[in-house]
């Protein structure tokens, strides 16, 4: 009787199993990741039912996969329909490509139903049917994707993640265009759990997000919280493991300080192991088409002129000098440098007659649009496609952003100042279109004083404070000013005001998220800059271009005869750090974890994956004036 019990229990249970999970076996190459993705669930799920999974995942290997809880709006799926042929005779100098773009058509679609293309190549005479299409446009539902939820005062990222038993990542991943701030009232995705599955934020619990590579060792320095306290307190985290962004509930007595701390630079060269031929292709827009080469005088003006050009240029002679510094460390590099003329058309070209599927890394295109025209069709290849300067619209996974966020430049000025544990007097100053940045300000300094720009009488911003509105603001001590704004008058008109406020007692350092050209300008004075102690976030920090002891600047003068730029510097970092990620792996992907930094001259490197997408650098300097000079602030 208790046998056919039993039997009848495992029935049951097996049936319930069967109803909320399914089973995947591993192939070749595929990541925990690529299978959450497939599935649409998070890595954290997947490992939570297969724990062996986080040490070891190898081909034929059966998992355990839950039901996706995500529940999205119907979208919209665009279909291709044959509607009929029209016949074409190939003509002289004739390619599928050029074929392709009369037609409107893919190459795809001229071989499907030419099929003997496959095999033979296009010749003159030849008879080809071209498809003609009709779109049609269908709304799908996918089960079980994301719900909304209402976002309730005082609630911020990490107490909606909390709550649905997520990462901060993966929120902002379910959410791409999230802001920094929540506001009360704001919809956002979040799994599709049920009521009763909702965590409670406990106000007699302090809680905490978990920072890149730490664990249990480092928390327990920091906190004085054994691994087996968080467990206790945090149900699942034994199976799960430590994640970045992951919300603990920690006793209440502990004081918490989200403090983000530099990874020791890491020095690459140390450790090249892979030193078989690096294949790397270069895209630029040189647009050498425009140029006639003939003229040394007209090149000359086309270089003053073009802007393109002129980067491209100056990269260029970096990156050459990159590959020369890795040459004597060992690493050769096979370099193919192709003119993109900033044409989607000319990229298209290249890319159909060109076969990229065993390089190393791209880098480039300059422009975002043309960059994602690379990187979509390299993806399939996994090819790493870098881009240099632009951010680029889409982070596909084999996508390495370069140039850090705005979000993470404002993000790391703003945790600098927290770093300042002296007394201080906080001021947000900014005009009418900067109030997102200047509202975020305030709700990490809620004792900050805010103040606007003043308006005219028609109520348009007039870019403007009087003296009478910064009366009485500033204390004796330390004042902290943070102005936001990117028109040249306002930022002259605050900054030499406050350059006066300056006294014996009472001291102004003054600070923005976002140094553009509104502080560069001819209205602006340096002298009140570095009297101001100017601090700001950026991607690089200025060289001492003067320094003869820089080995790249050095090297420079002597090849070119003059001092090199910043993006001569920027070729020359990207390139050598490149370079030296794959040699010290066995290809980028595994050179690019979040626990390596490297510097260079001028530009510093750390690389994160998002969840569903590619790598993004998140090293950033903080740099202020100093007795007219740039320097890191430390």
């Amino acid at each position: 009787m208790k046998k056919l019990v039993l039997i009848i229990v495992f029935l049951c249970s097996f049936s319930v199993f069967a109803q909320d999970y399914k089973t995947h076996k591993v192939k070749q190459s595929e990541t925990i990741e690529s299978i959450a993705k497939m599935y649409l669930v998070t890595p954290f799920d997947i490992l939570a039912l297969n724990p062996d999974a986080k040490s070891s995942l190898k081909p034929d290997t059966v998992l355990i996969i839950p039901m996706t809880r995500v529940k999205n709006e119907p979208v919209k799926e665009s279909v291709k329909e044959v509607v009929g042929f029209k016949k074409h005779r190939v003509k002289r100098k004739q390619t599928l490509y050029s074929i392709s773009k009369d037609y409107n058509v893919t190459i795809d679609d001229i071989k499907k139903y030419n099929t003997s293309l496959y095999s033979e190549n296009l010749r003159k005479g030849d008879k080809i049917k071209i498809p003609k299409f009709k779109t049609i446009v269908n709304k799908v539902s996918l089960n079980n994707t994301v719900k909304k939820y209402t976002v309730l005062p005082k609630e911020g990222k990490w107490r909606v993640a909390y709550k649905f038993g997520i990462t901060v990542p993966q929120l902002e991943a379910l959410n791409p265009n999230l802001g920094e701030v929540l506001q009360p009232g704001q919809e956002v995705n979040v799994p599709n759990i049920s009521n009763n599955e909702e965590k409670v934020v406990e106000e007699n619990y302090s809680y905490y997000t978990v920072l890149k590579s730490e664990g249990f060792m480092a928390l327990d320095r920091k906190f004085g919280v054994t691994q087996e306290q968080l467990e206790q307190l945090n149900p699942g985290l034994k199976e799960s493991g430590l994640k970045l962004g992951m919300v603990l509930k920690v006793p209440a007595d502990i004081e918490i300080a989200n403090t983000v701390k530099d990874l020791a630079n890491t020095n690459l060269s140390s450790n090249l192991v892979n030193l078989s031929s690096k294949k790397i292709a270069l895209m630029l827009p040189y647009r050498t088409h425009r140029i006639d080469v003939d003229s040394v005088q007209e090149a000359k003006k086309a270089i003053r002129k073009d802007a393109l050009l002129s980067i491209s240029l100056d990269f260029h002679a970096g990156a050459l000098m990159a590959i020369d510094s890795a040459k004597r460390l060992g690493i050769s590099t096979h370099l193919k440098v192709y003119d993109t003329r900033n044409q989607p058309s000319e990229v298209s070209n290249i890319l159909n007659s060109n076969d990229f599927s065993d390089y190393d890394a791209v880098i480039g295109p300059l422009v975002p649009k043309n960059l994602d025209r690379v990187a979509s069709e390299l993806k399939r290849d996994n090819v790493p496609v870098v881009s240099p300067f632009s951010m680029p619209t889409t982070l596909y996974d084999n996508v390495f952003q370069s140039v850090p966020s705005s979000d993470l430049l404002e993000d790391t000025i703003i945790n600098f100042v927290k770093l300042d544990s002296l007394p201080k007097h906080m001021v947000i100053i900014s005009d009418s279109k900067h109030k997102r940045i200047s509202d975020k300000l305030k709700a990490e300094f809620p004792e900050a004083k805010q103040i606007y720009s003043r308006k005219n009488k028609k109520g348009k911003e007039a870019y403007f404070v009087y003296q009478t509105d910064l009366e009485n603001i500033f204390k004796k001590g330390k004042n902290i000013v943070f102005l936001e704004t990117d028109n040249e008058g306002f930022a002259s008109n605050v900054i030499s005001m406050i350059n006066g406020l300056i006294t014996n007692g009472i001291e102004i350092v003054l600070f923005t998220t976002d140094k553009n050209r509104a502080f560069e300008g001819r209205e602006i004075s340096n002298y009140h800059l570095s009297n101001l102690k100017f601090h700001y976030p950026s991607v690089n920090k200025t060289a001492d271009i003067g320094s003869s002891r820089n080995a790249f600047i050095k090297a420079y003068r002597r090849e070119y005869n003059v001092s090199p730029n910043k993006y001569a510097v920027r070729g020359f970092d990207l390139t050598l750090d490149l370079l030296l990620r794959l040699a010290s792996e066995d290809d980028l992907y595994k050179a690019s974890s979040s626990d390596v930094e490297t510097e260079y001259v001028e530009n510093k490197f750390r690389y994160s994956k998002k969840m569903f997408g590619g790598f993004y650098n998140e090293a950033v300097y903080v740099v202020k004036y100093d007795n007219l000079i740039i320097v890191e602030a430390k």
